[in-house]
Order: C-alpha cells, then sequence, then structure tokens
C-alpha cells in the first residue's frame, strides 16, 4: 500500500488552509445575525445552510483521515484567540475528529456519510451561544460592556437555556440542507470526485 495514501502532505495541507479560512470568513459574515438577537437563533439554522456550499466542495478534496481534525483545531486555536473561552476548543475539536472518523467510515466518497459528517462538524457553530450558557457572569459582562444592557437583555431574552436543544436541533437541519445545496451547486465536482 502507498504509504502516501495515508499521510498528509503538503498538497493537504493547502488544501485544509484554504478551505478552513472560507469556512472561518464565511462564520464571521453569517455571523452578523448576532449583532441582532432576535435573529442570533436564526443563525444556527442559516449558517451550516450557507457554509454548506464551501464545504462540500471541501470534502470532495477530502482523501485521508486528520483532514477535518485539522480544520476543528485552526477553528478552536482561532476563536479561543478571538475572545470565545475554553468551550469554543470542547466543543470545535471533538466535534471535528468525530466528523473526521464519519468521514473515513464512509470511504470519503458516500454522500450519506458526508452529509452525516458535516451535520456533526457544524455542531461546533455552538460554540459561540454555549458561552451564554456555560462561561458564567463574567462572560455576560463583557457582553455588557461591548454591547450595552439593552442587548444583553434582548440576548438573554431569545437565548434561553432551552434554545440549547432546539439550537441543536436548528443547526442539523440547517446542515443536511446545507449539505444537499452544496451538492446540488458542486455538483460537477462530486461527479469527477466519483462521489454516490
Amino acid at each position: 500500500m502507498n504509504k502516501n495514501k495515508k499521510t498528509l502532505t503538503g498538497k493537504d495541507l493547502i488544501i485544509v488552509g484554504i478551505y478552513t479560512a472560507v469556512y472561518i470568513a464565511v462564520v464571521f459574515c453569517v455571523g452578523a445575525f448576532n449583532a441582532i438577537p432576535v435573529l442570533y437563533p436564526i443563525f444556527l439554522f442559516v449558517g451550516p445552510i450557507i457554509t454548506g456550499i464551501p464545504m462540500m466542495l471541501y470534502y470532495t478534496k477530502i482523501e485521508k483521515f486528520g483532514m477535518l481534525t485539522i480544520t476543528g483545531a485552526i477553528c478552536a486555536a482561532f476563536f479561543y484567540i478571538s475572545g470565545y473561552t475554553w468551550l469554543c476548543v470542547a466543543i470545535l475539536l471533538p466535534t471535528a475528529i468525530i466528523a473526521d472518523i464519519i468521514l473515513k467510515v464512509g470511504g470519503f466518497r458516500k454522500f450519506a456519510t458526508m452529509s452525516l459528517s458535516f451535520m456533526v462538524m457544524s455542531l461546533g457553530l455552538m460554540a459561540g451561544p454555549a458561552n451564554l450558557w456555560f462561561a458564567g457572569e463574567g462572560y455576560w459582562d463583557s457582553i455588557r460592556e461591548s454591547m450595552g444592557d439593552q442587548y444583553a437583555e434582548q440576548l438573554a431574552r431569545f437565548m434561553p437555556m432551552w434554545m440549547l436543544p432546539v439550537g441543536i436541533l436548528f443547526i442539523f437541519a440547517g446542515a443536511f440542507l446545507g449539505s444537499l445545496l452544496g451538492r446540488k451547486m458542486m455538483n460537477k465536482h462530486f461527479k469527477k470526485a466519483g462521489i454516490a
């Protein structure tokens, strides 16, 4: 067996870097929803739909285990540096590893496992709102200082604790639709990669 079939190459790492950067950029753009508290829950549904387009293209390039894990690690480091506390690492890294495993089990070329992998990967989007529920009062103090008391009150109103399970359902539904949309828009790339 060719050792390079399992070992990540420089080309693989370049692909990881490009698509991870695109993913972070898209998440940030869609994250503008969060500036309006009433739209925050919608981000959890719309985010995976929009990121599904570049991510499905990324998935057609993945042929080795570890690429999604590195993407998750980079995202975790980036958002941690951006001020999202240790929770982003605790959520983004494990979901990326599980998504990587699912993709490998499917042989990297089955759309069903690609879609499931992306659904799990998208749970990383909970890294932001998770701070609202688990990071403590200090996190809310930082929100009040940067966005004001009125914003914090409205955010607490529209993102109560019960939004945790609802948000997970939103993400799964959005990611499933995002994977379908991504496949449709990138159909020629899927055919070229031999994905069924």
